[in-house]
């Protein structure tokens, strides 16, 4: 039998809870995957809270999106693919879990220079970097603000916009600056006095922001330096994004991802991988928890107070 934590019901980190589930077999396009590592992001915390909206649960719900693991089973009609292989997961609902079917669509291969851990740290926070900075046509010349720098999708903002040709400007807590400077941003302060802050960082001016802060500063100091509003976006505030005249991409944007935007998340999966196996990209890896504890792990998501990429282990 498989482990995996599931929840029947919304509420907080108590309603997870692991389960024995029968060992998965894959269907035509599909590869079973031995979870070595699950990748735990907020989203998960917000759809188990139902903080954002999802489908009544009829059943035992899976919970995490991005995962990395070991080939041990394949479906017909796969290609590319042997057991054995090690992959990352993206955008498969329940890698909290020892093993899992997975559309093959959604793997790519790891080489042994990417950690599992790392490989369950790709996919939404590089997936959702990679896309919006493609959305906001950042390239070579830009001054880019992101606020919230050193959070898991802003460091994949940071290292894929300055790999572009682009200026980084990123806010954080001064704690976490050294790490900005090392990934290639100027790191400023959030807080009383940033605008002026930013304004002497890049005299230059800004020419596009994206916040994945979400807070009314963020989004306040956009607005001032950045004079067309369709270089602005937001990864937080979906819900009230258009009522600043701002984009969304997610975030509980009412305002669906297009289908470009969905490939340009799939092709970060494997860009990403490229560049760490090269040595040009990072992921901060922070706690490393049983699978059991993944209450805890929603726990630390929610206090905004952990440092790096919270990661299950089975």
């Amino acid at each position: 039998m498989a482990r995996a934590i599931v929840y029947t019901e919304f509420g907080s980190p108590d309603v997870l809870h692991e389960i024995e589930v029968p060992d998965p077999l894959p269907l035509s396009g599909e590869v079973v995957v031995r979870i070595e590592a699950a990748g735990v992001n907020p989203i998960d915390a917000k759809l188990r809270s139902a903080k954002r909206p999802s489908p009544p649960i009829t059943e035992p719900r899976g919970v995490g999106f991005d995962g990395a693991g070991v080939v041990e089973s394949i479906g017909d009609g796969v290609q590319g693919l042997v057991v054995g292989d090690r992959v990352a997961i993206r955008d498969t609902r329940g890698t909290y879990a020892s093993a899992l079917a997975v559309p093959a669509e959604h793997l790519a291969l790891l080489p042994d220079s990417v950690t599992a851990a790392e490989g369950a740290g790709i996919g939404i926070p590089a997936g959702t970097a990679f896309q919006a900075l493609r959305s906001l046509d950042v390239s070579e010349g830009d001054v880019l603000l992101v606020h919230g720098g050193s959070g898991s999708v802003g460091q994949a903002v940071v290292q894929f916009a300055v790999a572009w040709g682009a200026t980084v400007i990123a806010t954080a807590s001064p704690a976490r600056h050294d790490l900005l400077l090392e990934l290639g941003a100027t790191p400023v302060a959030y807080g009383d006095g940033l605008l002026d802050r930013v304004r002497e960082a890049a005299p230059q001016g800004v020419t596009v922001a994206l916040d994945c802060a979400g807070t009314d500063e963020a989004i306040q100091t956009s607005l001032d330096l950045v004079s067309d509003r369709d270089r602005i976006a937001t990864i937080v505030r979906g819900p009230d994004a258009a009522d600043f005249g701002i984009r969304a991409f997610s975030g509980g944007s009412p305002v669906p991802l297009t289908e470009q935007e969905l490939t340009w998340r799939a092709e970060a999966l494997e860009a990403t991988i490229a560049l760490l196996d090269s040595g040009d990209f990072a992921i901060e890896i922070g706690r490393e928890l049983p699978l059991a504890e993944a209450a805890q792990a929603h726990e630390l998501v929610e206090s905004g107070t952990a440092s790096g990429k919270i990661v299950l282990i089975p």
